[in-house]
């Protein structure tokens, strides 16, 4: 990819799950522990459980539902933060997040972490790998009440946050969601290439992805 124009950019807005974090746990988690965790808990084998929840989970992806830990817990009648708890030894940073971090710091720009993830799942996410002291602000989605794949989501985010669309960079790895970022504005946008480590290199579409943090620190570090 080629070098970013970092003099045109003062804000820098990052998704959490699949960008600095490897996406493995999250996989995981919703697609081989929960099943069988509600399968044993509910007296049924693990195929008639994956029935049951794979329509819930496409009925919900995208709406502020999927992210939300209480409602899969009341859904599903299951503590869904403590079955997160069982495997949270998955929690990893990406391979040189934290340089890129570190290099956004020293740079002087103003960096946000902005996701989808539910408040319980941030800080166990926090409890795991400290990310907390690279960021001028820590932001969930929840906080106010859409999810990043809706517009409302980014007119709140710059009414509290205050950033510049034109001199941002936001980096995910959801597709939905950078053509959500692109329909508010934001004028630098990066999609993730290989957001869970166990998988292969994903199609970024229309989108020019990140193979590596060191590739972005050129200009910058």
């Amino acid at each position: 990819m080629p070098p970013l124009p970092w003099s045109e950019i003062d804000t820098v807005l990052l998704d959490m799950d699949g960008t600095l974090l490897d996406l493995h746990f999250d996989n995981h988690f919703w697609l081989e522990h929960l099943p069988q965790r509600y399968a044993e808990h509910h007296g049924i084998s693990r195929a008639m459980a994956e029935q049951e929840l794979l329509p819930l989970f496409r009925e919900h992806a995208g709406r502020l539902t999927w992210y939300c830990l209480d409602f899969w817990s009341a859904e599903l009648k299951l503590s869904v933060v403590e079955l997160k708890r069982e495997v949270a030894h998955l929690i990893a940073l990406r391979p040189d997040a934290d340089r890129f971090l570190a290099a956004l710091r020293g740079a002087g720009k103003r960096v946000a972490l902005i996701t989808n993830a539910h408040r319980d799942s941030l800080s166990l996410k926090l409890e795991r790998v400290e990310l907390a002291p690279w960021f001028d602000r820590l932001i969930s989605s929840h906080d106010y009440g859409f999810p990043k794949e809706d517009q409302q989501f980014w007119l709140a985010l710059q009414q509290d946050f205050g950033f510049a669309p034109a001199r941002s960079l936001f980096i995910d790895d959801s597709l939905p969601v950078l053509r959500s970022a692109r329909r508010y504005g934001i004028a630098h946008l990066l999609a993730v290439r290989q957001p869970d480590s166990r998988q292969g290199p994903k199609d970024t579409g229309e989108f020019i992805a990140v193979e590596s943090y060191p590739a972005l620190c050129e200009g910058l570090c």
